[in-house]
């Protein structure tokens, strides 16, 4: 069996570059999914990736191109970023079976469609952007930024995050890597907790009315 080449360091260079280009071009629209966002789920990703045995390089690739399609439209899902994502790998001379491989890691952690059973390099990815949604600043300092980026309501962003997140905590794979667990799932139960006394607020009329008069 052929062994594989790892993707040169001045490639993953290049792909960096050009994200964190588009990230600055475009950092009026991206205040949630900007070069914060993906220089930290990089970061993350790589440190998961060592532990768990997957490809370094490949998980490094993948979190730096994995929110593209918040840079095609807003409130988009990842499908809507594979052209982009694959022009951008494909001009900084990332090969095809590896932007293959890429495109296959990023559909497989999106947080609304995950499941047990996703790849090593998936799992890297996932636990990465999902520790992102899971700290603690993230809903005092980042959540306005997303409603304002994504163009939604703070009613709708609620829903998504208890309808989406809450299920994989329950079923006990929030997190896949059994560290990253055992260090942060404290912060995963606050937040959502938080997001579900958010739902039940909500339905409150006079918490309603408070936010109305609050944004006019």
């Amino acid at each position: 069996m052929r062994t594989r080449t790892t993707i040169p360091r001045s490639v993953i260079a290049d792909v960096e570059q050009r994200v964190r280009r588009l990230c600055e071009d475009l950092a009026a629209k991206l205040q949630f999914h900007g070069w914060h966002h993906v220089s930290f789920v990089r970061d993350k990703a790589v440190h998961f990736a060592r532990r768990n045995g997957a490809a370094e390089d490949i998980c490094e690739v993948a979190a730096l191109v994995h929110d593209l399609n918040y840079m095609v439209r807003r409130n988009s899902l990842p499908t809507d970023g594979e052209a982009l994502r694959r022009k951008t790998l494909f001009v900084a001379g990332v090969c095809i079976g590896d932007i293959e491989w890429i495109e296959r890691i990023v559909i497989e952690a999106e947080m609304r469609t995950r499941h047990r059973d996703i790849s090593l390099e998936a799992q890297a990815l996932s636990d990465a952007d999902t520790l992102f949604k899971a700290l603690p600043v993230t809903p005092v300092v980042l959540a306005h930024k997303y409603l304002q980026e994504n163009g939604i309501t703070l009613r709708e962003l609620a829903h998504k995050i208890v309808g989406e997140q809450v299920g994989k905590a329950d079923d006990g794979y929030y997190f896949y890597d059994a560290e990253a667990a055992a260090t942060y799932t404290k912060w995963a139960e606050t937040n959502l907790s938080l997001w579900k006394c958010i739902v039940e607020s909500l339905d409150d009329p006079c918490v309603e009315d408070l936010l109305t008069k609050v944004a006019s």
